[in-house]
Protein backbone atom coordinates (compact mmCIF):
# COMPACT_ATOMS: atom_id res chain seq x y z
CA UNK A 1 0.00 0.00 0.00
CA UNK A 2 1.34 3.59 -1.02
CA UNK A 3 0.45 5.87 1.99
CA UNK A 4 -2.26 4.47 3.43
CA UNK A 5 -4.42 4.45 -0.08
CA UNK A 6 -6.25 1.49 -0.97
CA UNK A 7 -6.70 0.83 -5.05
CA UNK A 8 -9.47 -0.94 -6.57
CA UNK A 9 -12.96 -1.42 -5.20
CA UNK A 10 -14.25 0.69 -2.69
CA UNK A 11 -14.06 -0.21 1.05
CA UNK A 12 -17.60 -0.62 2.95
CA UNK A 13 -17.30 3.01 4.31
CA UNK A 14 -17.10 4.24 0.26
CA UNK A 15 -20.19 1.83 -0.51
CA UNK A 16 -22.28 2.97 1.78
CA UNK A 17 -21.52 6.73 1.55
CA UNK A 18 -22.28 6.23 -2.62
CA UNK A 19 -25.33 4.16 -1.36
CA UNK A 20 -26.40 7.30 0.04
CA UNK A 21 -26.21 9.49 -2.05
CA UNK A 22 -27.83 7.65 -5.10
CA UNK A 23 -30.87 6.85 -2.60
CA UNK A 24 -30.88 10.64 -1.09
CA UNK A 25 -30.79 11.72 -5.44
CA UNK A 26 -33.91 9.19 -6.00
CA UNK A 27 -36.14 10.08 -2.80
CA UNK A 28 -35.45 14.21 -4.10
CA UNK A 29 -35.97 13.41 -7.81
CA UNK A 30 -39.23 11.57 -6.93
CA UNK A 31 -40.80 13.95 -3.67
CA UNK A 32 -40.37 17.15 -7.56
CA UNK A 33 -42.04 14.92 -9.46
CA UNK A 34 -44.79 14.17 -7.20
CA UNK A 35 -45.13 17.80 -6.14
CA UNK A 36 -45.23 18.59 -10.16
CA UNK A 37 -47.90 16.09 -10.42
CA UNK A 38 -50.00 17.83 -7.49
CA UNK A 39 -49.64 21.30 -8.99
CA UNK A 40 -51.00 20.09 -12.25
CA UNK A 41 -53.76 18.26 -10.85
CA UNK A 42 -54.67 21.20 -8.44
CA UNK A 43 -54.44 23.53 -12.03
CA UNK A 44 -56.86 21.15 -13.77
CA UNK A 45 -59.01 21.26 -11.30
CA UNK A 46 -59.28 24.96 -10.30
CA UNK A 47 -59.82 25.45 -14.42
CA UNK A 48 -62.17 22.79 -14.21
CA UNK A 49 -64.18 24.66 -11.44
CA UNK A 50 -63.83 27.86 -12.91
CA UNK A 51 -65.37 26.55 -15.72
CA UNK A 52 -68.28 25.17 -14.33
CA UNK A 53 -68.82 28.62 -12.46
CA UNK A 54 -68.45 30.44 -15.40
CA UNK A 55 -70.89 27.84 -17.20
CA UNK A 56 -73.63 28.27 -13.97
CA UNK A 57 -73.46 32.10 -14.77
CA UNK A 58 -74.12 31.61 -18.61
CA UNK A 59 -76.85 29.69 -17.78
CA UNK A 60 -77.79 32.46 -14.66
CA UNK A 61 -77.69 35.48 -17.49
CA UNK A 62 -80.41 33.64 -19.86
CA UNK A 63 -83.60 33.60 -18.61
CA UNK A 64 -85.50 30.38 -18.26
CA UNK A 65 -88.26 30.64 -20.70
CA UNK A 66 -91.22 28.40 -20.87
CA UNK A 67 -90.41 28.11 -24.98
CA UNK A 68 -90.38 24.11 -25.01
CA UNK A 69 -87.12 24.48 -27.45
CA UNK A 70 -85.19 26.96 -25.84
CA UNK A 71 -85.52 25.22 -22.54
CA UNK A 72 -84.69 22.29 -23.84
CA UNK A 73 -81.54 23.10 -25.59
CA UNK A 74 -80.47 24.62 -21.65
CA UNK A 75 -81.17 21.72 -20.31
CA UNK A 76 -79.40 19.68 -22.56
CA UNK A 77 -76.51 21.68 -22.05
CA UNK A 78 -76.71 21.33 -18.55
CA UNK A 79 -76.83 17.45 -19.01
CA UNK A 80 -73.43 17.58 -21.40
CA UNK A 81 -72.13 19.61 -18.78
CA UNK A 82 -73.01 17.16 -16.31
CA UNK A 83 -71.86 13.89 -17.93
CA UNK A 84 -68.75 15.59 -18.92
CA UNK A 85 -68.06 16.24 -15.28
CA UNK A 86 -67.64 19.56 -15.04
CA UNK A 87 -70.86 19.63 -12.78
CA UNK A 88 -70.62 17.49 -9.78
CA UNK A 89 -74.20 16.46 -8.79
CA UNK A 90 -75.22 19.14 -6.11
CA UNK A 91 -74.13 21.58 -8.96
CA UNK A 92 -76.00 20.19 -12.12
CA UNK A 93 -79.46 19.86 -9.70
CA UNK A 94 -79.12 23.48 -8.39
CA UNK A 95 -78.49 24.67 -11.98
CA UNK A 96 -81.42 22.40 -13.45
CA UNK A 97 -83.88 23.56 -10.16
CA UNK A 98 -83.37 26.86 -11.05
CA UNK A 99 -83.54 26.58 -14.97
CA UNK A 100 -87.29 24.58 -13.98
CA UNK A 101 -87.83 27.39 -11.43
CA UNK A 102 -88.66 25.06 -8.54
Amino acid sequence: MLGGRRFGRPGLLGTMARTAVVAGTAKAVTGRMQRRADERDAAEQARAQQAALQSQAELAQVPGQSGGSDLMSQLERLNSLHTSGVLNDQEFAAAKAKLLGT
